[in-house]
């Protein structure tokens, strides 16, 4: 009521001055409301910080070779062996990989090859004129094998032609009964009489060398004998143990992935090859030791 009584007035005072008005322009009258409006309303908008946890996950190995593994020369003997050591901590239950010097099999099977020794196999093995066999009564074998690190591996190893076939027989029985074995390759020269680290784990055959403790030459150096996981099967007469640093091994009731032991798996594949262990033997024992002829 009280807006339509000021418009009679304004008209009213209109009329009586005789005077005309503009009229009120509503749409600029809207706009220029508007546009204050605006001018005097301020919207806060929230910041949001985003930060990103980056982490990273380091693989530890387990089965990773220990970075002095073959460096530490040991002090010698009088008899020209190294000095017996306790074991070292990752060596007790010895579990390490393989370093591959052959390609490995193209498949989960056991594959394996024998052949007349080829030039450059010769040229890095032990053989020299004056061993007791001659190149042409030895053949070079690649063997697939199990390792401990669970993968598949090919090994190479030099015996007497005449048991070639049946040692392909008994790594066939080793490798399907899933036995592990660390190393298998062939012996250089130069580690025949290289300075003793007592650590070495190669499962090999011929070595032309004399047999520990003797003038003789040893059954490995006609291709004869064969050492299988020489840690984890030392040596062991009196206070030698070969190799030196392999103590923990001789304790055989402490049963480990390695060992071998009287009536399994190995020792039968041998035997039914005519081959006989030298953990059966008495006046010392020679775990790792296979030979033709029990010596």
């Amino acid at each position: 009521m009280r807006r339509l009584a000021c418009a009679a007035v304004l008209i009213a005072v209109s009329a009586c001055s005789g005077q005309t008005s503009d009229p009120v322009d509503t749409s600029t009258l809207a706009d220029s409301i508007t546009s204050s409006s605006r001018a005097t309303t301020t919207t806060s908008m929230p910041v949001t910080t985003s930060t990103t946890m980056v982490t990273t996950t380091t693989t530890v190995n387990p089965f990773a070779r220990p970075d002095w593994l073959g460096t530490r020369l040991l002090p010698l003997r009088p008899d020209g062996h190294g000095e017996v050591q306790p074991t070292p901590p990752e060596l007790v239950d010895r579990r390490l990989e393989t370093v591959d010097h052959l390609d490995p099999p193209a498949s989960d099977e056991f594959v394996a090859t024998i052949e007349p020794i080829p030039g450059e196999v010769l040229a890095r093995s032990s053989w020299t004129d004056e061993c007791p066999v001659a190149v042409e009564g030895l053949r070079y074998l690649t063997l697939a094998h199990h390792g401990f690190d669970g993968k598949i591996h090919t090994g190479e190893m030099i015996v007497n032609a005449d048991f070639a076939e049946d040692v392909v027989e008994v790594f066939r029985r080793i490798f399907e009964a899933e036995f592990p074995i660390e190393q298998m390759r062939v012996t250089r020269l130069d580690e025949v009489d290289d300075h003793p680290t007592g650590d070495f784990n190669e499962t090999g055959s011929f070595v032309c060398r004399p047999a520990v403790g003797s003038g003789n030459w040893s059954m490995h150096a006609f291709g004869l004998a064969i050492d299988l996981n020489p840690f984890h099967n030392p040596y062991w007469k009196d206070d030698l143990v070969i190799p030196e640093l392999a103590s923990a091994y001789t304790d055989r009731d402490d049963v480990r992935p390695g060992m071998i032991f009287p009536g399994d798996l190995a020792v039968a594949a041998f035997a039914d090859i005519g081959w006989s262990w030298g953990g059966d033997w008495n006046t010392l024992k020679d775990w790792m030791h296979f030979s033709a002829s029990g010596r």
